[in-house]
């Protein structure tokens, strides 16, 4: 073994897994040298998950990302000689009709974001797949990409390993655990082992179920908690002995019953002649803190395997018997079978990107085998050229706000992703149960009063739409449908749309409370704002205005969009719940990068908004003032803020539209909200929910939402953003947007699209939620861009107001015309779409008033 060094460039801590290694590997693929891994054990690791992994690749997410990842991690393995693309079932159980929704929902996404599968009868599973009992199904999904990383992950791990070192890049050390991260000024310096200390410009941290005791080493924590799962193990299974294969059969997924299985392959082979049994627990979820996972010194098996008793699993194991009766038949191998400890998240994406509290620290944390390669790449291109070619909000460390990092919080929330690892099927729309009232409106109460419908986005509690109101579906019934299918009506409320169309009859008002609000003051806060900003900030004229705004990447495309409310001597950025906090780091580590003399303040839990808009938002607010004047369109611009006194409260009315109808948002402290809430309601004004601002409204107005509909894989003006002319002051980006603009057309456009007609093969009116493929009728394939850009539906909702479901799609520049007829699929079922809009394109718009802006 060679010296210890005593400085890096880079510093893989947990180098043994898939993950560390092929972190290693990709950062020599992009140039990098000089990188040191160590691990705690051995190299490849002998105690982490990945030396137990079952090892197994199931291609489609409901996510691009996810989809992503795996895809190119099962292309990596294939192409380093390390996969078999054997194949995998995924079935749904007579009777388990959700779970056969579930499977033709997931056919939907594969076609949207690239992936093969498909559904099947219960014969053909059968006939791919006979060890299964076919009376027991009604259909199943296949994906001929599935299979499995032979002979191992742990091998794959090792080859990766030996391939950096002997390029002369990468340094290894087992047995060298990481002790003490050292840090300076707020940048990591190095790492303190048991070898010595050493020194380096960046540290990454790929320690798997131990990730969250290095991140303790920097002040913070990870939302992460390991969590059993049992692996068992029956046999002999001998159906493929001499063939020298790791596994005969295609993969087979029973998500219905939390449980999978796979045979093992050649008797001779790595851990061949058996059938290995997985399964999830979905009631009494075994988590533990790393800190509590045992030392290899007192691990009976290793310290990432934990004991297991038959009886944990005798349910559902008898459940596969019926299922698959060979098990029953196959004898139980105790000494094979464990529980073995994987990663369960708080919101189900991993840990990745740099620290919230130290730069030049990185986490790679929370992957599983079929996502390392490809995770791995992810974090070696952010560390290169600060950015990936795919949108990585969804993974981005920067994510989580301060409350969704504390202890409590995070062990609630990984105990409900852990029980829906694999079953039930979990629904676009659905609300967590745990790390619930963190954050409430100062007319939180009122609205329990009014029966509000409560989901949460970023601590906060939302009312959707409120039962009070339901004398207004009688109002309406013409114009709100009732949704007979299930699915479509899990987690909204029918109410909510005919509040819209009350707010659009007469006024309504919205708790926009929700809103991240970063405070930017200092010398330097306009030049900050104007380096950030593809808009002009500065000059007098945009004092006392609000500026609807972007922030692109340095490739010139999308990565945040919000509204500055300019002031005097500083400015509020008003951001979505979901987006604010990692917008919020974003803007603290340009600061300190550039050397702005700023100062920046997350004030979110300080203040509060109420939207109040409608055709007769003026006339009631004009009740409330000493001076009515001051409120007419000649005397308050659009888009321009002006402080007014309502119930005796401070308030600054911003004049804007969200939703398409003439008013305000009211923005004030938090401590005042209460008294103008009270005051507007006194006025008879409407209480609607925040379904209509975020879904139904946004989508007739063709507004777009951040990470959903603005991501970096497009420009601003493929999402029809862009102002006509490019502001004089240089601005992250700028080059590529110049670039862009000179264009005479763009690869594709953000369009809105209609549902021609929405029933399905058996009559019933369906409302799409969720991620859906755009198709070429003519051939049934997703469309695709000369950038090799999939078109999907990002966003789509009912329009109460224009009575159809409304899409957001970007298409390829030849798609992009109005009245063109495309396809696509909801539930495996094809329907027609409309172009209705190219770029941005109000269905609804009474007065033209344009968006934010």
């Amino acid at each position: 073994m060679s010296q210890f060094p005593e400085r890096a460039r880079v510093v893989i801590v947990g180098l043994g897994g898939i993950v560390g290694a092929s972190v290693a590997h990709h950062l020599v693929e992009r140039g990098w040298d000089d990188i040191v891994g160590i691990d705690k054990s051995g190299v490849p690791t002998d105690v982490g998950s990945t030396a137990h992994a079952s090892d197994f690749c199931y291609c489609t997410s409901h996510d691009p990302l996810t989809t992503w990842s795996t895809m190119y991690s099962v292309d990596f393995y294939e192409n380093l000689g390390h996969y078999s693309r054997i194949g995998g079932l995924e079935v749904a159980r007579v009777g388990d009709d959700e779970r056969m929704q579930e499977l033709k929902r997931r056919c939907d996404s594969g076609r949207a974001f690239g992936t093969n599968v498909k559904m099947i009868s219960a014969k053909e599973a059968k006939e791919k797949f006979p060890l299964l009992e076919e009376d027991q199904i009604q259909g199943a999904m296949w994906d001929p990409d599935a299979g499995l990383v032979v002979p191992r992950s742990q091998t794959v791990a090792g080859k990766l390993v030996d391939m950096a070192e002997k390029s002369g890049k990468l340094k290894v050390f087992a047995n060298t655990a990481a002790l003490e991260l050292i840090h300076e000024n707020g940048r990591v310096t190095g790492v303190k082992t048991h070898r010595g200390t050493i020194m380096a410009d960046h540290v990454v941290v790929c320690a798997g179920i131990w990730g969250r005791l290095v991140a303790e080493m920097a002040g913070e924590d990870l939302p992460v908690m390991p969590v059993d799962h049992p692996l068992t193990f029956f046999g002999p299974y001998n159906a493929y002995e001499g063939t020298g294969l790791e596994i005969g059969r295609p993969l087979l997924r029973d998500q219905g019953n939390s449980a999978y299985m796979r045979d093992t392959g050649d008797p001779n082979t790595t851990e061949g002649g058996q059938i290995e049994w997985g399964y999830y627990y979905e009631k009494d979820v075994r988590m533990v803190h790393p800190s509590g996972i045992l030392s290899k010194e007192e691990s009976r098996l290793s310290p990432s395997q934990r004991d297991l008793e038959l009886e944990d699993v005798i349910e559902p194991l008898e459940r596969a018997m019926e299922l698959t009766p060979i098990l029953a038949e196959l004898g139980y191998n105790e000494s094979h079978s464990f529980n073995g400890l994987l990663q369960t998240t708080s919101d189900g994406g991993p840990s990745m990107g740099e620290s919230r509290k130290l730069r030049g620290l990185w986490y790679a944390v929370a992957i599983w085998v079929k996502d390392g390669p490809g995770m791995g790449k992810l974090i070696a291109d952010w560390m290169t050229d600060g950015r990936t070619h795919i949108d990585h909000h969804a993974i981005d460390y920067a994510r989580f706000d301060d409350y969704a990092l504390e202890k409590d919080f995070i062990a609630g929330r990984c105990s409900e992703t852990a029980a829906k690892i694999y079953n039930p099927p979990v629904h676009p729309r659905e609300p967590f149960a745990t790390g619930r009232d963190v954050r409430r409106s100062p007319f939180y109460e009122r609205e329990v009063e009014l029966g509000g419908h409560f989901m949460e986005l970023g601590g906060w509690e939302r009312a959707h739409g409120y039962a009070a109101n339901e004398h207004l579906l009688e109002k309406y019934a013409d114009q709100v449908p009732v949704r007979e299918a299930e699915w479509d009506n899990r987690h909204f409320w029918r109410v909510s749309n005919a509040e819209q169309l009350e707010m659009s009859a007469d006024c309504g008002m919205i708790n926009l409370s929700h809103f991240h609000m970063t405070e930017i003051s200092g010398p330097d806060h306009v030049a900050l704002l104007e380096w950030l900003s593809a808009a002009k900030i500065g000059g007098e004229r945009n004092i006392n205005r609000g500026i609807y705004t972007h922030f692109l990447d340095e490739e010139g495309m999308v990565r945040a969009d919000f509204t500055i409310l300019r002031y005097e001597d500083k400015c509020h950025l008003i951001n979505g719940a979901d987006a604010g906090p990692r917008d919020f780091q974003y803007m603290k580590r340009v600061a300190q990068d550039k050397g702005f003399d700023v100062t920046i303040t997350d004030v979110t839990t300080a203040n509060t908004t109420i939207g109040v808009w409608g055709p007769n938002a003026r006339e009631n607010l004009s009740k409330l003032v000493d001076n009515p004047e001051e409120l007419t369109a000649e005397n308050h611009a659009f888009a321009t803020l002006k402080p007014i006194t309502i119930a005796g409260k401070s308030v600054t009315a911003f004049r804007i539209s969200y939703v398409g109808e003439q008013g305000w948002e009211l923005h004030m402290a938090y401590e005042d909200g209460l008294a103008v809430w009270d005051a507007l309601r006194e006025l008879g004004i409407t209480a609607v929910g925040v379904e209509t601002y975020a879904n139904s409204r946004r989508m007739e107005k063709s507004l777009r939402l951040q990470n959903a509909d603005l991501l970096t894989e497009y420009n601003l003006f493929e999402a029809d953003l862009a102002r006509p002319k490019i502001k004089k002051a240089d601005f992250v980006g700028k080059a590529k947007h110049v670039e862009f603009h000179a264009r005479e057309a763009q690869p594709a456009m953000l369009c809105t699209l209609v549902m021609k007609d929405n029933h399905d093969a058996n009559g019933v009116a369906r409302y799409p939620v969720g991620t859906l493929p755009v198709l070429n009728p003519e051939d049934g394939k997703p469309l695709i861009d000369s950038e090799g850009r999939r078109s999907y539906i990002s966003s789509m909702a009912f329009g109460p107001t224009v009575g159809k479901n409304i899409g957001l799609a970007y298409l390829p520049q030849e798609d992009c015309t109005l009245g063109k007829v495309l396809h696509t699929t909801y539930m495996d079922e094809v329907y027609e779409v409309e172009v209705a809009g190219v770029g941005y394109a109000p269905l609804y718009d009474p007065e033209n008033l344009k968006p934010r802006s």
